[in-house]
């Protein structure tokens, strides 16, 4: 293929600040109960977990529609790393979520219910496609910072289960604005992007309370004994949404952009904790790569 033969997307310069990594981890290592031995916070995030392969999938779909709009060639390679990265992720949370398929923790309904609403957001016009993922990154972005930030809860997590989700707690953080520079780019209609926020707010908020509670009732003959570890999920959950609540809310201000908060040293203390602690391979790498020559 000639170089004027090519899209614009495949001749482009390297990502920055955005790094493709694969995960190694034993998905069936993780207990039921894997975040600070409580049933609650544990549903809650491997609700959220059965959301992402279909989920992230979609986000890739979303940013490819109007991929060849994009005339910015270092946008074009944020928009390739940050595919690379979502597929790791689907990837992963498939592994993790099949690890845990059985009689009485059966994820399988929802996720036909999630294909089908899948295939209807697909039928809806590309800027609103791009819109609902802005919506979504934000929320992940939302997250990820908030994981990052709170050590104290990550030294609850199961050994297994900590690698899953500070590995991708990181890589959100990494890409956070990639779809909404994409949607700047291509469409930059600030109306429809907070409307879209705001259906995906009561859209995202009841999906997430209603698997989860799908999930510990499943589960309620372990889940409900366990008094003391369903109390400090509730808090644990009821602060992350007070604290998060400024962040969330600076999507809607005139001038917004995902990356004015500055996530460099946090990001830099858990990529050595993943090389050191957790013995990554990818992240070792990363931060000591091997000498040329």
């Amino acid at each position: 293929m000639t170089e004027a033969a090519r899209k614009p997307y495949q001749n482009r310069p390297s990502a920055i600040g955005i790094s493709v990594r694969r995960l190694r981890f034993n998905p069936k290592a993780i207990r039921r109960h894997y975040f600070a031995n409580s049933p609650l916070l544990s549903h809650f995030f491997t609700a959220l977990s059965s959301t992402f392969p279909v989920g992230e999938q979609f986000f890739v779909h979303s940013v490819r529609n109007v991929r060849a709009q994009v005339q910015d060639q270092q946008l074009q390679a944020q928009i390739a790393a940050f595919i690379g990265q979502e597929a790791m992720h689907s990837k992963a949370h498939a592994e993790f979520n099949a690890a845990w398929r059985s009689d009485d923790y059966n994820l399988d309904r929802f996720q036909a219910w999630l294909a089908r609403k899948d295939r209807y957001v697909k039928s809806l016009p590309p800027e609103i496609q791009l819109a609902i993922t802005c919506a979504f990154e934000h929320f992940t972005a939302l997250l990820g910072g908030y994981i990052l930030r709170h050590p104290d809860a990550l030294h609850a997590l199961d050994h297994e289960a900590a690698k899953l989700w500070i590995w991708h707690a990181i890589e959100e953080i990494e890409h956070r604005a990639v779809a909404f520079d994409v949607y700047q780019a291509v469409y930059g209609d600030d109306q429809i992007r907070r409307r879209m926020m705001r259906r995906v707010t009561t859209g995202f908020a009841s999906l997430a309370l209603y698997s989860a509670a799908r999930l510990f009732m499943q589960d309620k003959r372990n889940s409900l004994p366990k008094i003391g570890g369903n109390l400090f999920g509730g808090y644990f959950l009821a602060k992350m949404l007070i604290q998060l609540m400024p962040e969330y809310l600076a999507y809607y201000k005139k001038g917004f952009h995902p990356a004015e908060i500055d996530y460099g040293k946090i990001l830099q203390y858990w990529k050595a904790r993943l090389a050191d602690d957790y013995q990554l391979e990818s992240f070792q790498q990363e931060l000591r790569p091997a000498p040329c020559g």
